[in-house]
């Protein structure tokens, strides 16, 4: 009340001075037009007479001229006129004015009459007055004074009602102010404020956790949507805070964001993180007059984003978005994430040319086919190497930029896009740890050596401190390479290799997701896997019993044509099944504009068609292709509503797919099949492994899991997740950097030396 009352008083104080200010002003100019029309007049008359007054003068005919001034005496607010001689003495003069100042007091050496027409506005005897005196002039030359007297008491009178008037105003104009204000101040700011405090109250109790009863058109919004964030960021800590709780209850030691957060600090110390990837964790787009926030779905953003924002760190990506431009600073920076900044994004500017050359050329119609075995010829051509060189070029020029003034920073690098990137930035700045982690696989030292240009990618490999793969036969099959093709020695005891006085460390990091392990806090959300199904499939036009699904990229590594084959032979062998199991196929179009993958979309499209030709009757098809991008949340329905997830990679580094399956079923229900080329294999081994160029073997698989027992299919499942819980994207991230941090570097030398045999 007392905060109202004072808005109000300060509201309207200010009013009123305001009001009174033009109110002033306009008194002002009222008064002075009141005074020239008076003005205007008794110069008139002052005219008017002067032409009569000056013949009968001359001829000093006394009657005449009062006569004259007796005629033309009772205009409108006229006192009365008079007329002096040389001698001030008076000629004649009206009546009126003689009485009522007997005194002689017009005579010219009384008022102000230098000049021709002088005029002046002046109190007599209480009275205000305009006297108007003009020059009378004969043939003799100057021979007296003509002085036209007005009473202006009105001008005042009218001044008097024009204050009242405003008095008056000013009265209604406060108090109607003050209950306008009062009114919206009551609305629009105690009412939202008491809400928003009692909101506030019980979201610290913990009683509610978001703002849903709150409106959205309230002066306190942009408020309430940052207390929003607040109370969020609260609830969740709130919640870690429980869960590690409960875990050390039960002794375990799961890893979750906020501890990688606190581990990776302790690790890192004062030092800063900077990661590179060729991928952009925000990216922003325009839709119409408005920018769009979009954040592309991956693990890697999960497990680097709680890193990076406890060591105040730096991300830095190939800016790819349409309206990246706009958003970034002088330098290229923008603070993320949006709504909360804790990290900064540099964004590296490539044009159209250098990305074809380096990112679908070299990278992935040369380096991806390569590292992969599935049977594609990897394409080298010079043109896409030298813009994959000049590529790492320019990102290590951006890296080297955001570490000036940084001691010993640390780098984690991503992917196979980046394979110069660890030399060129150890040769500038030998105080750094530099880390590479290698999501794909590395085929044996026979494949590799296709490339015409293996020694450059692992002479630039080599740079880095610490080489890391999903399992151990990469790591083998990287080390074998580097035997074969350079001169170095490769020390097996430790997973090392020394290079030029620098040694680089090779390890295993098995990527993973995010675990979902907490059970639903409101069951009645959730549908049961046998509701999911029916409502997904009525959603899908399809009639069916039961569901198997795939999520891929379309990717010709990934066997989606292997296991449409291993459908059609299900079929075939089991034709019970007709009619009643449907699989589904999320594929996201990749890379379209490369040749090979353009023509697989084609090849996957059509075998779906002529599966679907050959099976499908009274509005049931074997096989649903579900050819776009989907969300991670209609990623999920699927999975929670499968009786049978099919990862058939031909080779796969890690394939989160698998991981993603287990992890969405809280209701530890389906069956995995899951390839024996995928690092995955190696950790899920409850899953039913198989050999994707096996068909035969993948379509009993596809039977097997569809007639499982519910208790082993359960206990499977069960065991899946504890090791997807265990060993999860946090846990990754953090044994990654913790390695990175124990490198012991000498940076004494010339070139600076790393010794990286302390983190073997």
């Amino acid at each position: 009340m007392r905060l109202s009352l004072r808005l109000i008083c300060a509201l309207v104080v200010v009013l009123t001075l305001v009001s009174l200010l033009f109110s002033y002003a306009q008194f002002k100019g009222e008064r002075r037009g009141l005074q020239q029309d008076l003005q205007r007049r008794a110069q008139i008359l002052a005219d008017s007479l002067q032409e009569s007054v000056e013949p009968a003068l001359e001829k000093r005919s006394r009657r005449t001229l009062q006569q004259l001034v007796e005629r033309f005496g009772n205009r409108e607010h006229l006192a009365g006129i008079a007329i002096y001689d040389q001698q001030e003495t008076p000629v004649a003069i009206t009546s009126g004015l003689r009485k009522r100042f007997p005194d002689g007091a017009f005579a010219p050496s009384k008022i102000k009459t230098y000049g021709r027409d002088a005029r002046e506005f002046l109190w007599l005897n209480s009275v205000y007055l305009n006297v108007h005196t003009v020059p009378l002039d004969t043939d003799q030359g100057w021979a007296g004074t003509l002085v036209v007297v007005h009473d202006a008491d009105y001008i005042n009178a009218q001044n008097s009602k024009f204050w009242k008037r405003v008095s008056l105003r000013v009265v209604v104009e406060v108090f109607l102010i003050g209950i306008t204000a009062l009114l919206i101040i009551r609305w629009t700011i105690e009412g939202p404020a008491a809400r928003t405090l009692q909101w506030i109250r019980a979201s610290r109790a913990g009683k509610v956790s978001s703002n849903a009863d709150l409106s959205e058109r309230d002066l306190f919004m942009p408020l309430r949507n940052e207390v929003t964030t607040l109370v969020q960021s609260l609830a969740a800590a709130r919640e870690s805070a429980e869960k590690e709780a409960r875990l050390r209850e039960a002794g375990e030691s799961t890893w979750t964001a906020e501890r990688l957060a606190v581990h990776v600090r302790s690790k890192l110390n004062s030092n800063r993180l900077f990661v590179v990837s060729n991928r952009e964790p925000y990216m922003h787009s325009r839709e119409g007059k408005s920018l769009k926030v979009l954040i592309p779905a991956s693990g890697l953003v999960t497990a680097l984003e709680p890193i990076l924002q406890a060591c105040d760190g730096t991300w830095i990506a190939h800016g790819s978005g349409d309206a990246d431009r706009e958003t970034v600073d002088q330098n290229d920076r923008l603070a993320v994430p949006p709504d909360e900044p804790k990290y900064t994004l540099r964004r590296v500017w490539l044009n159209k040319e250098e990305e074809e050359g380096y990112y679908y050329g070299f990278a992935n119609e040369g380096l991806w086919p390569l590292c992969h075995i599935a049977h594609t010829r990897p394409l080298f051509r010079s043109l896409d190497w030298k813009h994959y060189v000049q590529a790492n070029r320019k990102f290590a020029k951006a890296v080297l930029e955001e570490m000036a003034g940084t001691k010993q920073p640390a780098l984690l690098i991503q992917d196979y896009h980046f394979a110069l990137l660890p030399k060129l930035i150890k040769k500038e700045r030998p105080d750094a740890r530099v880390a590479i982690f290698w999501h794909i696989p590395w085929p044996n030292p026979e494949a590799f050596g296709i490339c015409p240009w293996q020694r450059e990618l692992l002479d630039g490999l080599l740079g880095a401190d610490l080489i890391g793969f999903h399992i151990q036969s990469h790591c083998d099959n990287f080390l074998e390479t580097v035997n074969r093709a350079l001169e170095s020695r490769v020390e097996w005891e430790h997973f090392s290799v020394n290079r030029e006085d620098h040694v680089t460390a090779v390890k295993p990091f098995p990527i993973s997701v995010a675990p979902n392990m907490e059970p639903t806090k409101q069951p009645q959300d959730w549908r049961l896997a046998s509701a999911e199904r029916e409502a997904l499939l009525k959603e899908l036009g399809v009639d069916a019993l039961y569901l198997g699904v795939g999520v891929d990229r379309v990717d010709y590594t990934k066997g989606i044509l292997e296991r449409f084959l291993a459908v059609e032979r299900f079929l075939e062998r089991y034709p019970s099944y007709e009619g009643k199991f449907t699989f589904i196929q999320i594929g996201a179009p990749s890379r379209t504009h490369i040749r090979r993958y353009h023509e697989f979309l084609a090849e996957v499209e059509a075998e779906a068609e002529r599966i679907n030709w050959r099976f499908r009757s009274n509005g049931w098809k074997p096989i649903v292709f579900r050819k776009r991008h989907h969300s991670h949340e209609e990623i999920s329905r699927f999975y929670r509503a499968a009786d049978l997830c099919l990862v058939t990679s031909l080779h796969d580094g890690m394939n989160l797919v698998a991981k993603e399956f287990v992890s969405s079923r809280d209701d530890e229900g389906g069956v995995l099949m899951l390839s024996r080329f995928t690092g995955a294999s190696r950790e899920l081994r409850d899953a039913l492994v198989v050999n994707p160029y096996d068909t035969e073997e993948m379509s009993e698989a596809i039977h097997y899991g569809l007639e499982m027992d519910s208790k082993e299919r359960r206990a499977r499942m069960q065991r899946m997740r504890q090791t997807v819980k265990e060993q999860n994207i946090y846990r990754w991230a953090g044994t990654l950097i913790a390695e990175l941090c124990q490198v012991r570097l000498d940076t004494g030398g010339k070139k600076g030396k790393a010794n990286a045999n302390s983190a073997a």
